[in-house]
């Protein structure tokens, strides 16, 4: 049986057990308009996905609301510059750094995008390498911000009063060696191994599977790589990709009633 054959059998079993396959589609790292940014909107729109851009705050060109009307913004970062001391991991919010030095940041780049995109905005954090540190997490819904997203399986949907947690899964992109696409097989077991994983119970059910691109440093096989999955994704009846807002929709515990509907409509 091949990869495919697997991730085909896997959505057959959502299916034969009456289930969606909810799946979203973030992106990372937008400022302003390149040719992958234009690419990689062309493609949303090919599939009619609903596709959130977390975009860096201290970057954005202002013009980017006149082609995004189709997309929801997320805030990544401020500035997605490192702050982590010499031998750690990459993070602008590291455990280390000041507090109020971090309140400053994400308010002022939470300021700038819903100025900017208005309501296509919706205050989820999206920190750059998918990092910050927990002694910064409570000041988020203080700053107004409902959820956070980074990458592997949330273990709770709140991970504070009133945070919710939405986190992407598939990365296709082998970071570690040449940058380019990862082998065809391990990016299929990202896939199918998240959605059997949430069908047997051992991650959460209603977490929709995140996929996770970076349209800047695609290169012509992962391009092509992302177009062949999201065609067997959008061809199985299965599936469903939804919005960050119906994503959020399924968590207890927070109240805005907008979530909820949107989350309804695209489940029917």
């Amino acid at each position: 049986m091949s990869d495919w054959d697997s991730l085909k059998r896997e959505l057959d079993l959502w299916q034969a057990e009456g289930r969606v396959a909810t799946f979203w589609w973030r992106d990372d790292d937008a400022a302003r308009l390149t040719p992958a940014l234009d690419r990689l909107l062309h493609l949303r729109e090919h599939f009619d996905l609903p596709l959130s851009l977390a975009v860096i705050p201290a970057d954005v060109d202002a013009e980017l609301v006149n082609i995004l009307e189709h997309c929801t913004i997320l805030q990544h970062g401020f500035a997605h510059e490192n702050f982590s001391a010499a031998g750690e991991k990459k993070s602008e919010f590291p455990e280390n750094r000041s507090a109020e030095e971090v309140k400053t940041a994400l308010t002022k780049g939470k300021d700038a995008l819903a100025r900017i995109f208005t309501d296509q905005f919706v205050p989820i954090m999206v920190p750059p390498w998918n990092r910050i540190a927990d002694n910064h997490l409570g000041m988020l819904p203080d700053l107004g911000f409902v959820g956070i997203s980074r990458y592997k399986p949330r273990r709770r949907e709140l991970v504070r009063p009133m945070l919710a947690e939405i986190n992407t899964h598939i990365d296709p992109i082998n970071w570690r060696g040449d940058r380019s696409i990862l082998p065809e097989a391990e990016v299929l077991e990202m896939v199918t191994g998240h959605l059997a994983s949430r069908r047997q119970g051992t991650v959460d059910l209603m977490e929709p599977t995140g996929l996770l691109t970076h349209h800047l440093v695609h290169d012509e096989e992962i391009w092509a790589a992302l177009y062949k999955l999201l065609s067997v994704l959008t061809d199985h009846p299965a599936v469903r990709f939804v919005t960050i807002e119906g994503a959020l929709a399924l968590i207890e515990g927070l109240p805005d009633a907008v979530f909820h509907k949107k989350a309804v409509q695209e489940l029917e």
